[in-house]
């Protein structure tokens, strides 16, 4: 199997060297099209290779990006039917399978191991912010354009953090708790953080953020829980479908506000994808250095890294969306998603390799 897929290295290649010689020659309207081709045949190729094969997803949503980028047209209504409409239900579906995944047994793991859990969340909700506004001094972004990466900074982790966390021989049940607990308390601490933080860029609307959240996470989520414990299992192929479903809506949320941002985004595109950059990779240092500090185990480290780092950016991507501000708000969420795949997969590749020592923990 792996010496047909190798054969989309060339093709990528290929596709590559005409979307170079389009744009050169002016035929841009050819380019989205090449550059989209050779993105998909990469992350075909990828498919390949065990250390690569975790990157394809997030090449699958450059190629579609680059559609969105030349072609934004057809990424923002179809008919008279706007496309963002799709943003919140779609989260509502990612988040419900959040919900199926969780059971009692993560929760009591709240009460058995309290401190990891503790220093998790208190890190993810202190340290991202205010990276967040830092950067936004120091870049003197547009006020809409910052408000959208202190809003990246205050939301959640998501579920790709537990997925790194697997990887990266960390502790997977501190991973989903500290996902679930941050998750959980983001109805309350994400719109206050936004007041805090951001109320000078943009007008927050505490409460009405409040009620946002709690429909797009919270609802759901308790949905998933009911399923887990009346339907789950009694239907294989639902099981199966539900990450699958997943993906597909974390790849069309990008697109569309990538779509939507799309004049904005060629404005600061490059200082904006640095600020994220930075963000997330001063989230990934600072997280795993409180945690070593604080006395906790090299896997537990590792963990709380990847929880500080990778946030929810779908989230943040469906509250810019209830702002009303989706093709500015959202744009520093729709970059800081696949960005955070990309280098949260690098770092959990790298301490695969690397067995981790157990260190006693300081009580």
């Amino acid at each position: 199997m792996k010496r047909p897929l190798n054969l989309f290295y060339y093709i990528a290649l290929t596709a590559l060297l005409a979307y170079i010689y389009v744009e050169l020659t002016g035929l841009h309207r050819l380019g989205g099209w090449l550059l989209m081709a050779a993105f998909l045949s990469l992350a075909i190729a990828f498919r390949g290779s065990v250390l690569l094969r975790g990157f394809s997803f997030t090449v699958m949503i450059f190629a579609a990006v680059s559609l969105a980028m030349y072609y934004p047209g057809y990424f923002i209504r179809v008919g008279e039917y706007k496309l963002s409409r799709l943003i919140v239900p779609l989260l509502q579906v990612i988040m419900f399978g959040m919900g199926t995944e969780l059971s009692v047994r993560e929760f009591r793991e709240v009460m058995r191991k309290p401190k990891g859990i503790f220093i998790g969340v208190v890190c993810h909700y202190t340290i991202m912010p205010l990276i967040a506004l830092v950067l936004v001094n120091v870049f003197n972004f547009p006020k809409e354009i910052a408000a959208g990466i202190i809003l990246v900074g205050c939301c959640p982790s998501g579920l790709a953090s537990n997925v790194m966390s697997f990887l990266a021989r960390a502790n997977l049940a501190l991973s989903v708790s500290v996902t679930a607990i941050s998750t959980l308390l983001a109805p309350l601490i994400t719109p206050l953080l936004m007041h805090l933080l951001a109320g000078q860029y943009v007008a927050i609307h505490f409460w009405a953020m409040v009620w946002d959240i709690t429909q797009i996470v919270i609802l759901p989520i308790l949905a998933g829980l009911l399923f887990h414990y009346i339907v789950r299992g009694k239907f294989s192929w639902l099981d199966k479908a539900m990450p699958l479903v997943s993906m597909i809506g974390i790849a069309l949320i990008i697109v569309v506000i990538t779509a939507a941002g799309r004049d904005s985004l060629l404005k600061v595109g490059l200082l904006l994808i640095l600020a994220t950059l930075i963000q997330n990779i001063a989230g990934y240092s600072l997280g795993y250095g409180a945690a070593r500090l604080s006395g906790l185990p090299e896997s537990d480290c590792r963990t709380i890294s990847l929880e500080v780092g990778m946030q929810n950016s779908g989230l943040a991507s469906g509250i810019a969306l209830t702002m009303g501000k989706l093709a500015t708000v959202g744009l520093a969420p729709a970059i800081f998603g696949p960005m955070m795949n990309i280098t949260g997969s690098s770092l959990a590749t790298w301490w695969h390799r690397k067995i981790p020592k157990q260190t006693p923990t300081v009580r």
